[in-house]
């Protein structure tokens, strides 16, 4: 067939026209399928599909059209059809169809360019390159080995919240679906934590022998973007952590500058055995009781005598003395160990983000404002993912009455974290310091469904039921807190409530228990100041107070916003002790 026979053959046979209009309807389905499917959340994999279909029919279309021809008596093959007939004038309903569905791709085209590039970026768009790390699973038949899946979750976690651009939940939101199985987890994760990829995987032991899985799995759809199997000896395990950051970074698409890739490409340590015994002391630190911290103890001091350059183990030390001092030692003891620790972790490691914010916490802890200030805001600096720091930095912006400045930041934590039960609540607290008590109730009943058994939350909404003038309900939130956690606090707020309600003689039984009890144990100084003060023994509390500021009790936080202290203000003492503790300004 000659040239010009074929193309006015094509013509003669419509392939022109089929053409003209299959690309027109078909750009006019993309339209659709890109701009109204996300509306009713229809998976990404949906959309392409539709795309790749539309694609695949357009040759199909037109060979169909060369072959076959449409006429008054059905479809028949063009060869057996007369060309006289052909050429007779046909209906143009075709140009109106073609020319509407123009129309409609072309408003469709235009109503998502525009309105995409009106959108507001929100803290939890999850356009943003995001991804959760959820705990890996023990594949191994000694469930002792627990330490090591968590201990491998929360490492990857840490290493990756190192890269700028990529938001990370922290641990306690991650590890709020450790052991859920629940159908379409995925999209419930990205839901909740507001993450477009997830991690997981397993981990399973047997002697020294390790295999670990991991797979990368996008929200929206449910593929894997990427996954591997790693088999190999316990020595290999800070390699495997390694590559599985550097593979996700790579899925996601994420340019690291040099000084991510350096901390991507650096190990902790290079001795397996203080690597496995840093793990162990994550898990029983985690656990957060007494016991636990004994045995965390522990278990770095080891890793410490395997590895004596070991900067995150002594990180991990640090941490444990951050919380003893609030519960089962003296705080001046506890934060000066801190402070010890974070020192010599930062002489190893003067990049490490951890070491600074372990610092940083040390002298928050011992009232020193603005050191804490600048270690904090170090911290950040080199690793903007720590809710923990944001969460810190809130508390010292608490201390001056900076309500508003302490509350965004704290939100700013849970942005990062938005699971974990102590920045709930303690969010709710400074929602309570700015006497903002409906805000904080909400707050902290929010909180309670992810820590029923909180007893911290049952006594900040106590607090606000007494400052809301409802005695009765705040002693039964203190009764409720006491039965769930023995921590002297709980005895010292139901003993200020049982003062303040005229049931006299329950709190000076509270004050004799709190002395009986800290002949047992560390019973912080703070304790005894809310008793007294509902007594108005203004001169006992005051020597209580003056305890709390000699121990570096974490009780002088509040001495300038809280409203327990609103009866000492005019006291010459109570002023010398706000300039002592660097408050009164």
């Amino acid at each position: 067939m000659k040239v010009d026979n074929f193309f006015v053959e094509l013509k003669r046979r419509n392939v022109y026209k089929v053409a003209v209009a299959y690309a027109v309807v078909g750009w006019l389905l993309v339209q659709v399928t890109t701009q109204v499917f996300p509306f009713f959340e229809i998976p990404n994999w949906a959309v392409r599909l539709i795309v790749l279909a539309i694609v695949i029919g357009f040759p199909i279309s037109l060979v169909i059209t060369w072959a076959f021809e449409l006429t008054p008596e059905g479809i028949k093959r063009t060869e057996d059809v007369d060309p006289a007939a052909a050429q007779r004038p046909r209906h143009r309903a075709w140009i109106f169809v073609v020319v509407i569905a123009g129309a409609l791709s072309l408003g469709l085209f235009f109503l998502g360019r525009y309105t995409a590039g009106n959108k507001t970026a929100s803290p939890n768009d999850i356009s943003n390159k995001s991804i959760a790390v959820l705990p890996f699973l023990n594949m191994s038949a000694d469930k002792g080995d627990e330490y090591l899946s968590d201990g491998m979750t929360e490492e990857v976690l840490n290493v990756l919240s190192k890269v700028k651009g990529l938001r990370v939940p922290g641990r306690s939101s991650s590890f709020a679906f450790k052991g859920k199985n629940e159908e379409d987890i995925f999209r419930k994760v990205g839901d909740q934590l507001h993450v477009n990829a997830v991690l997981e995987g397993s981990v399973r032991k047997a002697g020294e022998k390790l295999r670990i899985t991991a797979q990368l799995i996008n929200v929206a759809d449910g593929f894997h973007l990427w996954s591997e199997t790693y088999d190999g000896d316990m020595k290999d395990i800070l390699a495997v952590q390694s590559d599985v950051a550097h593979r996700v970074v790579q899925a996601l698409e994420l340019q690291l500058g040099v000084e991510e890739a350096r901390a991507l490409a650096s190990k902790p340590t290079e001795n397996p055995e203080a690597y496995r015994l840093y793990l162990l002391g994550r898990y029983h630190f985690a656990k957060f009781t007494q016991a636990g911290w004994t045995n965390a103890i522990d278990d770095y001091e080891r890793a410490l005598r395997v590895d004596p350059n070991y900067a995150l183990a002594y990180c991990g030390l640090a941490d444990i003395y951050a919380w003893m001092g609030y519960t089962s030692m003296p705080g001046k003891e506890a934060w000066a160990k801190e402070k010890e620790l974070a020192q010599k972790a930062l002489a190893l490691d003067p990049n490490l983000a951890d070491a600074h914010l372990s610092l940083g916490m040390a002298l928050l802890n011992a009232l020193d404002w603005h050191g804490s200030e600048k270690e904090l805001g170090r911290a950040l600096e080199l690793n903007p993912n720590l809710a923990l720091a944001y969460d810190f930095y809130a508390w010292r912006l608490i201390a001056f009455g900076q309500f508003d400045d302490a509350i965004a930041k704290e939100k700013r934590a849970l942005e990062l974290d938005p699971l974990n039960p102590l920045m709930n609540a303690d969010l709710g607290r400074f929602l309570i310091s700015a006497h903002r008590y409906d805000e904080a109730i909400t707050q902290l009943r929010r909180t309670m469904e992810l820590n029923p058994d909180s007893s911290d939350v049952h006594e900040e909404l106590g607090w606000c039921s007494l400052w809301k003038g409802d005695t009765a309900n705040a002693i039964a939130e203190f009764q409720k807190a006491k039965t769930l956690d023995d921590w002297p606090s709980n005895d010292s707020a139901l003993g200020y409530a049982y003062a303040v309600s005229g049931d006299r003689a329950k709190a000076e039984q509270i004050l004799l228990a709190l002395k009986d009890l800290a002949k047992r144990r560390y019973v912080p100084p703070g304790t005894r100041v809310d008793v007294y003060l509902g007594l108005g023994e203004k001169s006992k509390a005051l020597d209580w107070l003056e305890k709390c500021y000699e121990e570096q009790d974490g009780t002088c936080w509040g001495l300038r916003v809280s409203r327990l202290y609103d009866p000492l203000r005019n006291e010459p003492r109570f002023q010398a002790l706000l300039k002592n503790v660097g408050l009164d300004k």
